[in-house]
């Protein structure tokens, strides 16, 4: 299962507005108000400097002025404000008005964490699970993430249930996760829908429901959530805790396909290929499955390097589904190792080579039987025949020594 990642912009979505941190010490709008509040500010006041700050930020004395509002917070955060502290670490976290500074950022925004600030103590975990500003240290984020999903926080609930799923931090637990991220969720928490979705639909220490899974996959999904898409998606497609539809699947695949989401690009580009839930398209189909190979997807590098071995919605090419195949055999995909070993044989006469990745493809199959495996020996047998002792024991020895390659 893909976890979510974390932005630093979505938190000031979710969480409360930095600007606004101050907003119960508001001064009056009248331009009598700013002149006393200035005053105060030039007199040493902490609370009207802070406040001054705020309104530079939110832009009530003019245009938002950033660096104006930070030359106002210095001398109240050096004095132990913590609202001060807050927003000036939240300036340099963002580089608003400020050199973008995580050091800085770590060291005043921990001061309100400290005592008590729910987004700060988020920042912190933010910043630990990172590396930014601090060392990255896991247990440290759990700690911090902890803190305010305790007190009810949604996307630090979410965060904890990630750190629970994956064992970053904490010890690794299914449970732990389900607990944090059905909180969250609860709470309308896309990310916590999409993840507690999935692992309702995978297999493991969480017991499979395909209901649930679908049920939170589309609450998900339905706030934009690209996993939640894709994930629902195949449940269309597979029948799973949902009625069957091709259509409902090819609908669900295109949203998150759109957001550069690789999984439902590649099934979105086999649909069209197929023609099921869409019309039959090879160019459409050629289109997604090019856009998730270039992610690295490598059933969808196979399919691309099958469009351009039969010219089918691209032009023939044979040097292109070579390249596509490549990468693919390259991650150890068989049927990408089998198509690559009969263009190494067929189109570049290359026996050796051919050799070595029919020999790969037949590695450690399981379907002995199948018509795929008995073509790939019958042709690796075939090769053979045209090879001396020789060139077989260096596709032998090239097939003992390689190893898998990351996705490209």
């Amino acid at each position: 299962m893909k976890c979510h990642g974390t932005l630093l912009s979505v938190v000031l979505l979710l969480l409360m507005d930095p600007a606004h941190a101050a907003a119960q010490q508001k001064p009056q709008d009248s331009s009598t108000g700013i002149d006393a509040l200035i005053k105060a500010a030039l007199q040493g006041d902490v609370a009207a400097q802070t406040n001054l700050a705020t309104m530079f930020i939110q832009g009530k004395v003019g245009p938002n002025d950033y660096a104006e509002a930070a030359r106002w917070l210095r001398a109240p955060a050096n004095q132990g404000d913590v609202i001060a502290q807050f927003l000036l670490g939240w300036m340099h976290l963002q580089g608003n008005g400020v050199p973008q500074d995580y050091a800085e950022a770590a060291r005043l925004l921990r001061k309100p964490a400290e005592r008590g600030n729910v987004v700060a103590q988020f920042y912190m975990g933010e910043m630990y699970s990172r590396g930014t500003g601090v060392p990255q240290d896991y247990a440290e984020a759990a700690k911090w993430f902890r803190k305010p999903a305790e007190q009810g926080n949604a996307v630090a609930q979410s965060y904890l249930g990630s750190m629970y799923l994956q064992g970053n931090g904490v010890p690794k637990s299914s449970v732990e996760a389900e607990k944090w991220f059905r909180k969250a969720a609860a709470q309308g928490n896309a990310e916590a829908q999409a993840n507690l979705g999935s692992m309702y639909f995978r297999s493991g220490k969480t017991p499979q429901n395909y209901a649930e899974a679908a049920n939170w996959s589309r609450k998900a999904a339905e706030q934009g959530d690209a996993i939640a898409q894709a994930n629902l998606g195949t449940m269309y497609l597979q029948g799973k805790g949902v009625t069957q539809s091709h259509v409902e699947a090819a609908k669900w695949f295109r949203k998150a396909a759109e957001q550069g989401d690789a999984m439902a690009q590649a099934n979105l580009g086999s649909m069209y290929l197929q023609g099921k839930g869409v019309p039959q398209d090879p160019a459409e189909a050629a289109k997604w499955s090019q856009k998730a190979a270039e992610q690295g997807h490598s059933a969808a590098q196979v399919a691309l390097g099958s469009l351009y071995l039969q010219g089918s919605g691209v032009p023939l090419n044979y040097a292109e589904a070579e390249k596509w195949f490549r990468k693919a055999a390259d991650q150890g995909d068989r049927t990408a190792q089998s198509m690559l070993g009969s263009i190494c044989s067929e189109v570049k006469k290359d026996y050796v080579e051919a050799y070595m990745w029919l020999s790969l493809s037949l590695s450690g199959s399981t379907g002995r039987q199948s018509p795929f495996f008995q073509q790939a020996a019958d042709l690796r047998d075939s090769i053979a025949r045209k090879m001396n002792p020789q060139q077989i024991a260096e596709a032998q020895r090239r097939a003992k020594e390689w190893k898998p390659g990351k996705p490209e």
